[in-house]
């Protein structure tokens, strides 16, 4: 099989081949040059799809942040759930595809918590489109009379910030501890009931 030319070099593949470079190679070596000898062309060839090494970088993250964000969005968007169930499953959901990510590929997984580090753009995107998805369920409750919160957005910014133990790569440690199922879902509880709780006046 002859080696990719240029002409039938796509983004995708580069991405495939940086993550594979990554993996091998670590974030501090790998270079462009590595990714493009990995799929047989010349660095330029890399370089007419990501005009620096820091786009490079940042697509692979956002890819690898985006396989986590469809099957959230398909959670998020189910409005024949009760809104409940969804917030508990849409938790759960990201609580083990990050579970998934650290124990299934750690030497990945490390790269990228470093090139997350960096791509502060990137993450902030990505948390922006999980809180915007927790932002549609809540709102779902409260017109369904489920919910008592003022302000859906707010709530949902909350709701992810006080859930970050569970997925924050920086706890990505504790994510194996004995007992870590119990204490995620006595959070979980909490939380909901939060939502549920009536004001006074």
């Amino acid at each position: 099989m002859a080696p990719p030319t240029s002409q039938t070099l796509t983004a995708e593949r580069i991405l495939e081949a940086t993550e594979e470079v990554l993996r091998r190679h670590g974030p501090a070596k790998a270079t462009v040059v590595d990714v493009a000898r990995a799929l047989g062309v010349s660095h330029g060839s890399v370089y007419r799809h990501f005009r620096t090494k820091a786009e490079l970088r940042g697509a692979v993250t956002k890819r690898w942040l985006d396989r986590t964000t469809q099957v959230l969005a398909d959670i998020a968007a189910d409005a024949e759930r009760d809104p409940e169930a969804r917030v508990r499953e849409w938790f759960a959901a990201l609580f083990a595809a990050k579970r998934h990510k650290a124990g299934g590929d750690p030497e990945l997984f490390a790269t990228y918590q470093v090139l997350v580090g960096d791509q502060g753009e990137v993450v902030g995107a990505h948390i922006a489109e999980l809180t915007g998805q927790l932002t549609e369920i809540v709102r779902a409750g409260v017109d369904a009379g489920l919910f008592t919160v003022q302000d859906p957005a707010t709530a949902a910014r909350a709701l992810f910030q006080a859930t970050g133990r569970f997925h924050d790569p920086g706890y990505a440690k504790e994510w194996e501890q004995p007992g870590v199922e119990g204490e995620f879902e006595a959070v979980m509880d909490l939380l909901v009931r939060g939502l549920r709780a009536r004001t006074e006046g």
